[in-house]
């Protein structure tokens, strides 16, 4: 019996693609990059690349300061 061999697609990064700007103060664009607890997806989920999720993890980090984002979800 042969086994189908499966493969994902590289993930485009978003803001490459479509030039979005990464702002700190865009909640409902940085919720889409942190899960239900709260945490931040990484880059291999995300598809970002490593430019882009720098600046997007130091953008949850400070919106997260100025209490636009919670550190952690509570349960």
């Amino acid at each position: 019996m042969e086994r189908g061999r499966f493969f994902q697609r590289r993930r485009v990064c978003r803001f490459c693609h479509d030039t979005t700007p990464l702002d700190f103060k865009d909640v409902s664009l940085l919720r889409n990059f942190l899960t239900e607890r709260g945490r931040i997806v990484p880059r291999r989920t995300s598809g970002n690349c490593m430019r882009h999720q720098r600046k997007l993890t130091i953008a949850i980090k400070r919106a997260r300061s100025i209490a636009l984002l919670a550190f952690a979800e509570e349960r």
